[in-house]
């Protein structure tokens, strides 16, 4: 190729560059003028995004701490700090994403704890605990994302009731400690159908040490069994206390309902929250593809979608993983997950479990 010929090729082959420069800056400019057009003008993707950055962990511990209740020891280098009351998303096997509240000790920056109890697809186990039980070995890798905390123990409270309900004890345990720690004013009441059930029992009593502030009952338990006294417990808390309870939906409503005024109350859920509003029907309009479907009362936004649009993310189907978080245009949002912030709220929504409280719903698909 002769040097003028070359020169002329270099020439247009920069021409080509620069004038590609100029179309995608135009372009970007032209999606930021106009969020609609033909996407979103979003610095960092909402829709379907992870809500953390995942860790790839070892499991070194894989041990039954109690009948039906297992506990990993997940290690790692440098593992980001948490407090009292967080808990992690755990990447399964299968792709599920299920959530389990930390209960080892925050100072150790090199494994995480958690714990969880084998629910069976008769009390409405949908697999997840049974692959933590049956393939997260020792010896395996395991994917996790956070931690995270929706339920961290305020530091100025004047006294301090824990309810736990079986696997409820998790994320209490770190508290219990904590407050020791701190020369808190406690008490712990523990339920649990069995003692034999009951995970971390001989710790907690030990935290006690006979000084009467922990009061376990075990519906097996003989003449002493049955249900925690909740009522009594918590109308002897005196003004300005903080409860805290985890357990079954039942345990928390319980607690809720016999809750004294004057009192603040911290829950964490792993299922998601009942709405008073009921379930009823309405649209959810698809502005990207011009299409309306339905949800049915008994059906959920992301089934609908889903229906017309099967790539749609989603995971844990529970409102505590955000992968299935959408950007809503219009309508009002019935926010029933565990998960978003306040500013989140304003104009997105998990679709696995928030419905609408208007006729209809545009979401940014």
């Amino acid at each position: 190729m002769s040097p003028a010929l070359n020169r002329r090729t270099l020439r247009r082959a920069a021409l080509v560059a620069g004038a590609a420069l100029v179309v995608r800056r135009a372009l970007r400019g032209r999606v930021k003028q106009s969020p609609l057009w033909p996407m979103p003008a979003l610095e960092e993707p909402v829709s379907g995004r992870p809500r953390a950055r995942a860790l790839s962990l070892l499991i070194t511990r894989h041990e039954e701490i109690a009948e039906g209740v297992v506990q990993l020891r997940l290690e790692g280098h440098e593992l980001p700090a948490w407090q009292p009351g967080a808990h992690l998303d755990l990447v399964l096997p299968s792709g599920l994403v299920r959530q389990y509240s930390l209960c080892g000790d925050p100072e150790d920056t090199s494994s995480y704890t958690v714990a969880t109890r084998l629910i069976p697809a008769e009390e409405g186990g949908r697999g997840g605990s049974r692959e933590v039980h049956e393939q997260l070995q020792e010896g395996a890798e395991v994917e996790v994302r956070g931690p995270r905390n929706r339920f961290a123990l305020t530091p100025d409270a004047p006294t301090y009731l824990f309810v736990a309900g079986g696997i409820g004890i998790t994320p209490v345990l770190p508290m219990l400690r904590e407050a020791e720690a701190r020369g808190a004013d406690w008490t712990l009441l523990y339920g649990g159908r069995t003692r034999a059930s009951m995970p971390f029992l001989e710790e907690v009593e030990k935290l006690d040490a006979g000084a009467g502030r922990v009061t376990v009952v075990a519906e097996d338990d003989g003449a002493a069994g049955g249900r925690p006294d909740l009522t009594g417990a918590l109308a002897a808390t005196a003004p300005g206390t903080a409860v805290y309870c985890c357990g079954p939906e039942g345990l928390m409503a319980a607690v809720e309902s016999a809750l004294p005024e004057g009192r603040t109350l911290h829950l964490e859920r792993f299922t998601p929250r009942n709405s008073a509003d009921g379930n009823g029907p309405f649209e959810v309009e698809l502005r990207r593809s011009g299409t309306v479907v339905d949800v049915p009362a008994d059906s959920t936004v992301l089934a609908a979608v889903r229906a017309q649009l099967p790539n749609v993310s989603y995971s844990c189907e529970q409102g505590f993983c955000g992968t299935c978080q959408q950007r809503v245009l219009e309508g009002e949002i019935d926010h029933r997950d565990e998960l978003l912030t306040d500013a989140e709220r304003d104009d997105s929504m998990l679709i696995c479990v928030s419905r609408a409280r208007s006729e209809r719903l545009v979401l940014d698909l």
